[in-house]
């Protein structure tokens, strides 16, 4: 998980390990969640699964601070 302020707001990033078949190559389920003032403010579905833990953490940091830019 990456996480980091924006805008008054602790935004989050979310890597969740998708891994069907030990066979296949490892890949994750991105997210994000925001919130405020300790308490949580919104939290996105999954976003798409990426190749890399760096690259779905990143996805949901965007989405967080998406958010905040089109409600906060």
């Amino acid at each position: 998980m990456e996480s980091g302020s924006y805008k008054g707001y602790r935004i989050f990033g979310h890597a969740i390990l998708q891994q069907e078949d030990v066979l296949l190559p490892e890949r994750y389920a991105a997210s994000g969640t925001i919130t405020r003032e300790t308490k949580m403010v919104e939290a996105s579905g999954v976003l798409g699964v990426f190749d890399t833990e760096e690259e779905a953490q990143l996805a949901g940091l965007d989405w967080a601070r998406a958010w905040v830019d089109n409600h906060g």
